[in-house]
């Protein structure tokens, strides 16, 4: 028996209509809310997932019915602000996913409404500000500029100021920016470049990513490290912009293409040289694995870069099914407690980090398989700040058990957010990448 109208077929996920005229209608944006939230109401079996469902059934309780018709349509805002579309609800939990004839797509469903908010002008600077990953890093990631933008993002009573100003809360620690960016120091080399007609056992482009590019090269540069260790020839993507995920949070999908018509003909042409590309940062991944897939359905050049798309553990666990990834590992790396982020759950590749991982000989992997409530920019805003504390609580804790070495996560900013949970002297963070450089003694 299947609750999938009687079909054994998998779930699907249909295309994002977002050039339909009825997309970004308002009345027939709140019909939709109203049936699916309905649904939502009669089922919860999301409830323990964020704050966005709670908040749901909440606000259905203390209305006059205790239905959805009793709950003002303005406050279903109230919901779509505390969704932070992780997608986990749509690949964990829903029953009625598509292909039920119901097809409740919760994620794409905030989405919509976010990008009815957006097109309204209703998205706050903040938002947009924050979302702009391309234009702070460039200046930002400046030298001399990065250390007084560090130095700022330390001190209390700036971070005061900035909570008062633009609504990042004080007590949440941000990133860092390098005041030597990724691209700049990491040009292929003669010798792991791939010259032309040259036939290999495999090559990888790299997309270099805002994250890697401006706050931590380090990651960057470990994979870089690693393919050039396992003599896998490689090259970085010419040029790149932003993926857009963050502008998709946002609502803002005209910028979403935008950006995909910078990036994609650069991939696709890759993809087409028989390129794998790898980016070190699970949201840009999913990207354009899933997500412009979904907008852009039709595009053949979007196709190509998706089924090119991988990430780095993914590729390398492939690499060692074919006998080609080098396990000359020289340093254990003891215990280490390893988070799953959501972007990466929802790729349903399955564990591969953690299978790497658990190759090096003297190390033993703690897996936590949950969200840690940080999910780019949310956690940062002073009124989700508290929620993301409390969501990633459980997290905090089960990656504390067992007094690991080194804690991690694929999401370098979901490992900042955990260590900040747990206290900063805990265990080591350090990035998967990092610890399979490590773990070959480079």
């Amino acid at each position: 028996m299947t609750t999938r109208e009687g079909n054994l077929e998998a779930p699907t996920r249909h295309p994002l209509e977002w050039r339909s005229a009825d997309f970004h209608d308002e009345p027939e944006l709140y019909a939709e809310l109203e049936r699916i939230f309905d649904i939502c109401h009669g089922c919860r079996r999301c409830v323990s997932l964020c704050t966005a469902f709670p908040r749901l059934f909440d606000l259905i309780d203390e209305s006059s019915s205790g239905e959805i018709d009793g709950v003002d349509k303005k406050r279903y805002w109230d919901v779509v602000d505390q969704c932070y579309l992780c997608d986990m609800c749509y690949v964990v939990k829903c029953p009625y996913v598509p292909p039920h004839a119901w097809n409740v797509d919760f994620p794409h469903l905030m989405l919509r409404a976010k990008a009815v908010k957006f097109r309204k002008g209703e998205t706050r600077f903040r938002d947009k500000l924050l979302s702009s990953t391309d234009a702070i890093g460039k200046l930002a990631a400046i030298p001399v500029v990065a250390q007084t933008v560090n130095a700022v993002n330390r001190n209390g009573a700036a971070r005061a100021v900035m909570e008062q100003a633009i609504g990042v809360h004080r007590d949440r620690r941000l990133p860092p920016y390098s005041p030597s960016r990724f691209r700049t120091a990491a040009s292929a080399s003669a010798a792991h470049a791939v010259r032309d007609g040259e036939r290999t056992p495999g090559k990888v482009a790299v997309f270099a990513t805002c994250y890697v590019n401006y706050n931590e090269p380090g990651i960057g540069h470990d994979l870089l490290k690693i393919l050039e260790h396992n003599a896998i020839p490689y090259v970085l993507a010419e040029k790149e912009a932003c993926c857009g995920m963050p502008k998709l949070e946002l609502g803002d999908l005209d910028s979403v293409a935008r950006l995909k018509e910078i990036n994609t003909p650069v991939l696709a042409r890759l993809a087409r040289g028989g390129y794998a590309i790898l980016t070190a940062v699970p949201s840009c991944t999913l990207m354009y694995k899933q997500e412009l897939p979904l907008m852009f359905p039709e595009d053949a050049d979007v196709k190509a870069v998706a089924d090119a798309m991988f990430d780095p553990f993914e590729y390398f666990v492939l690499r060692n099914r074919d006998g080609l990834l080098r396990t000359d590992f020289a340093k254990p790396l003891g215990k280490v407690s390893y988070h799953i982020p959501c972007h990466l759950r929802v790729q349903k590749i399955g564990q591969k980090t953690r299978e790497v991982l658990q190759m090096v000989p003297g190390t033993t992997v703690n897996t936590v398989e949950r969200c840690s409530g940080h999910d780019g920019t949310w956690g940062v805003k002073s009124e989700y700040y508290q929620n993301s504390m409390k969501i990633g609580g459980p997290v905090f804790q089960q990656m504390a058990s067992g007094d690991p070495d080194y804690i991690s996560s694929d999401c370098a900013i979901a490992g900042r957010h955990i260590q900040q949970g747990m206290g900063v002297n805990r265990a080591a963070r350090e990035h998967p990448l990092t610890l399979l450089r490590i773990a070959y003694g480079l």
